[in-house]
């Protein structure tokens, strides 16, 4: 029932469970983004690959073939 609930907090069997480590936010125009938790560092990031090569030869050439 959770799962389809569309709700920023569902507490079971619980009185609003309050936490530094829980996520807690609006649901669709109720709020934008989540406070608390890991899931607010999304908020203030954005993903990157970076790829080092420390290898001592040249680099391979992908056209070559």
């Amino acid at each position: 029932m959770s799962e389809r609930l569309q709700a920023g907090l569902v507490s079971v069997n619980t009185f609003r469970p309050v936490h530094w480590t829980l996520p807690y936010g609006g649901y669709k125009q109720s709020g934008i983004g989540r406070e608390n938790g890991m899931a607010v560092l999304s908020e203030y990031v954005e993903v990157k690959c970076v790829v080092v090569d420390y290898s001592q030869d040249a680099p391979e050439d992908p056209f070559a073939n």
